[in-house]
């Protein structure tokens, strides 16, 4: 086994004792420091850092169980095993109630105590990928799970495929608000190397910069008001894994200036601590701006951007990935009929079909998903009708319709039978099938306009939306 990654304090009077014990537990792999009182304990736990401590029940200056709840008290993380020549109930529980992890009794096997250690290495492991788990919430995702078949799509994923099978430790991910920026940081990390180690994520414009560098960086016990006890920040829970900084333009410049140094160096210090822990995680950052742009305007650092971009993913908007947009409408589609108390949608009708198209799309995919789950609360059909459209969209494909004066003959040509269809097909999809409502709009009777449908053979698929919506014949 190797337990190059873990320190392991050893706290024992008899020297005989420790000069042996810290023999063995070197030559496990462990990087170890000794002590020989409370005194000397205390000062090397709090230098040395340990994630393990042994500690003997009687020292010359106090009681070991005592130690054990002080340096619990400052680091709740600490795995202690309790080392004694006087196993007995009374101090078992004190040793259990104090946080103890194990009892181990003197004289010590080498091979009980390997295993005990084996067996705390695993604790410690397993108590961070919990609390990492509970932080990140971080679902897995593959590249194929992010829809999109569009050229521009297919381009940024097979990039962002290539950088997950690689050793670089900071990608910058660049996208309009709504793009899918995280999903693309989360599909890096569970494709790659890291993926059994934790993926931490922060929102940089959520959190004031004194909290985001607490929250990256750690602090030590009485590095402020508040700083009750030592507290690993995201560097050192991420130990192995990936760091997801989204919103990175939104971080003030002091902290930008620190981020920097931590990716150049590859050391961090927690607030208010001094001594450099080594960083082992790859840096995801993302942003809605064009750092480079923010960069040369002065509200970015341009030597961070540069830093952050040795792989730059381009993730382009909805509006550049043609047919994308009706792949993700029937994706959610699908979704929202699962909790629809209604029928299920089917689809849009033609003309919503139409301005889903042509749409700007400002909120990208985030605003698609919007506009379908409202579309299947308000609406009672099975299509979705411009009726429960948002008001903008309707605006902008009604104010960039032309006047009928502006209407263009196509140069080989159209009948008047088919203008006239197509005009009525439009009038009654405005109007959700509201026929005396569409006669209105088109200026004839709502018997002309069945006429007209009839003639088109348009008639009988819109009386069904038309006693649907409560219309006699």
């Amino acid at each position: 086994m190797s337990g190059k990654n873990e320190r392991i304090l050893i706290i024992d009077d008899d020297g005989f004792i420790r000069m042996a014990l810290t023999e063995a537990v070197s030559s496990w792999g462990y990087e170890t420091h000794a002590a020989e009182s409370i005194a000397a304990g205390t000062k090397a736990f709090e230098e040395f850092e340990p994630s393990i401590a042994l500690i003997d029940v009687e020292l010359p200056d106090g009681s070991g169980i005592d130690l054990l709840k002080k340096l619990k008290e400052a680091n709740p993380e600490l795995v202690a095993i309790i080392v004694t020549g006087n196993v007995d109930v009374a101090h078992t529980v004190a040793a259990l109630r104090a946080g103890a992890h194990d009892f181990i009794g003197k004289p010590v096997r080498l091979e009980e105590l390997e295993v005990t250690l084996r067996n705390a290495v695993e604790t410690r492991k397993l108590r961070r990928e919990v609390k990492a788990a509970r932080r990140e919430r971080a679902v897995a995702l593959t590249f194929d799970e992010i829809i999109g078949e569009s050229p521009a799509m297919q381009k940024a994923k097979e990039l962002a495929r290539r950088v997950a099978d690689s050793d670089v430790n900071s990608i910058l991910l660049q996208g309009e608000t709504g793009t899918g920026k995280d999903l693309f940081a989360r599909a890096i990390h569970f494709a790659s190397d890291r993926s059994k180690a934790p993926y931490l994520a922060i929102n940089c414009a959520a959190l004031p910069a004194t909290l985001i560098e607490s929250e990256l960086f750690g602090y030590e016990k009485g590095a402020f008001t508040d700083a009750k006890q030592r507290k690993e920040g995201l560097f050192e829970q991420a130990h192995g894994g990936t760091i997801f900084l989204d919103e990175i333009g939104e971080m003030e410049l002091p902290l930008q200036a620190k981020l920097l140094r931590v990716l150049e160096n590859g050391v961090f210090r927690r607030v208010g601590g001094l001594k450099d822990i080594k960083l082992d995680a790859r840096i995801i950052a993302a942003s809605n701006q064009d750092l480079k742009r923010a960069g040369e305007d002065g509200r970015f650092r341009s030597d961070l951007y540069f830093r952050l971009s040795v792989i730059q993913v381009d993730i382009p908007p909805l509006r550049e990935r043609g047919e994308d947009v009706m792949l993700l409408t029937e994706l959610y589609i699908d979704r929202v009929n699962i909790k629809r108390k209604q029928k299920p949608l089917k689809g849009l009708t033609p003309e919503v079909e139409r301005i889903f198209r042509t749409y700007d799309w400002k909120g990208n995919v985030r605003e698609l998903r919007n506009v379908i789950e409202r579309a299947s609360i308000l609406e009672d059909g099975e299509y979705v009708t411009t009726t429960h459209l948002p008001n903008d969209m309707v605006g902008d494909v009604e104010s960039a319709a032309p006047s009928i004066g502006g209407i263009v003959l196509p140069s080989g040509g159209v009948t008047l039978d088919a203008v006239e269809a197509e005009l009525a097909q439009q009038a009654v999809e405005r109007t959700a099938g509201n026929l005396t409502q569409a006669a209105k709009l088109l200026g004839i009777s709502r018997d002309q306009l069945r006429y007209k449908l009839r003639k088109a053979g348009l008639y009988d698929a819109i009386s069904e939306k038309e006693s649907v919506a409560g219309e006699s014949e």
